[in-house]
């Protein structure tokens, strides 16, 4: 059975693995404590089984800019 999320409207979401997620902080230089943050219970990624301290990868696509990249920590909620 598909995501009820498959939406155009919705962004592509994933649970960066450890390796990806200390790229991007080594890369932008901050601490997981420094990205903005996403709870747990966002329907955008309940499906994913997230846990509190992951990070995760958003994907839009722009019309300008192709495809935007965004960070989110996982906190309780």
């Amino acid at each position: 059975m598909g995501s009820k999320l498959k939406n155009a409207l919705v962004p592509k979401h994933e649970i960066l693995d450890e390796k990806k997620s200390e790229k991007i902080l080594k890369f932008y230089n901050i601490t997981p404590n420094e990205l903005p943050r996403m709870l747990k219970s966002d329907p955008a990624i309940r499906e994913l089984n997230p846990k509190v301290g992951d990070i995760v990868g958003i994907t839009r696509i722009s019309p300008t800019a192709g495809n935007a990249f965004y960070y989110r920590l996982v906190i309780e909620g």
